[in-house]
């Protein structure tokens, strides 16, 4: 059996599912994407190739068996994108739930059903159908969970709003012990650089008492507010937009000290070892095209 245990975004990582890039299919239809960035590349011709995404992929996991760290993989779909193992579930505490995701992703589940099976039943779980809830907008901070929403009216137009307030009172109940608190997200079907498809587009805890926002991100300035107060200005990197555009908040803690980054992300990762980060840095530019990075890629299932 798994034992799973996850409290935070940055304890000592054990065992973690990496998606996959392999048989990831030909570039999709116009009509078949869901976020703004990926549609950009598709009229671009810019959109990633297979071989690139599975190279940026092996990259990530190389760091993982660096750090002995045990890494699952999704088993095969062809023709099937299965990079970002975010979507389809997440851990909190001692729990997997599985996201309740775009119906047209449900085989994504089937493809790590072999890891869920070896978890206790009692402690999988699986929201009814009007929760709306993807794994990028939960984020834990030891007592907290952070949860990124959209609580605009027109919720049911934006493909880009994947967790619903349903979602977020759906967590509130489950962990009655936390202080379940909601981020109210800025929303784009058209415009990549004004879309915060999850939390962690624009937001992230490393280390500690660090984290790496991007203000523009919060429908909301008390949102902002909220976490400023939390963590100290002091202790926020803030990113630009055309950084947030490129995923900068979107990086993966393998330990309190130890933080994955693309290897361009040159502002943050110097303000990373500034303060006292050992940076693993790795190319992940082609997957970024699609509006995900390395945090998008991982599902964690045990942290120290």
């Amino acid at each position: 059996m798994l034992q799973l245990n996850v409290k935070n975004e940055t304890s000592r990582l054990r065992a973690v599912v990496l998606g996959s890039a392999v048989h990831n299919g030909p570039t999709p239809s116009l009509d078949e994407v869901y976020d703004p960035k990926s549609l950009e590349h598709i009229i671009a011709g810019t959109y990633p190739v297979e071989k690139d995404m599975i190279a940026e992929m092996e990259a990530f996991n190389a760091v993982f068996q660096k750090y002995d760290v045990k890494v699952y993989r999704p088993e095969m779909i062809e023709n099937y994108n299965q990079i970002f193992a975010r979507d389809i579930g997440f851990v909190i505490d001692d729990i997997f739930v599985k996201s309740n995701i775009l119906p047209d992703r449900e085989r994504e589940l089937d493809a790590i059903g072999y890891i869920i099976d070896q978890i206790d039943p009692l402690k999988v779980v699986r929201p009814p159908e009007e929760v709306h809830i993807e794994g990028g907008d939960v984020m834990l901070w030891n007592d907290h969970i952070f949860i990124g929403t959209y609580k605009g009216s027109d919720y049911k137009d934006y493909i880009t709003a994947r967790t619903n307030m349903q979602g977020v009172n759906f967590i509130k109940k489950l962990f009655p012990n936390k202080i379940v608190k909601e981020f109210d997200l800025v929303k784009s079907k058209i415009e990549a650089r004004d879309n915060a498809l999850h939390l962690d587009c624009c937001f992230q805890p490393v280390g500690k008492d660090k984290g790496i926002i991007y203000k523009r991100g919060f429908r909301e300035e008390a949102d902002y507010m909220y976490l400023v107060n939390l963590f100290g200005k002091e202790n926020l990197f803030h990113i630009e937009r055309n950084e947030m555009y490129n995923m900068f908040s979107n990086v993966f803690s393998i330990d309190e000290n130890v933080v994955v980054s693309e290897k361009n992300f040159t502002r943050l990762n110097n303000w990373l070892r500034a303060n006292g980060f050992t940076v693993e840095e790795i190319p992940y530019a082609e997957i970024a095209k699609q509006e995900g990075l390395l945090r998008c890629s991982t599902l964690p299932l045990i942290r120290d």
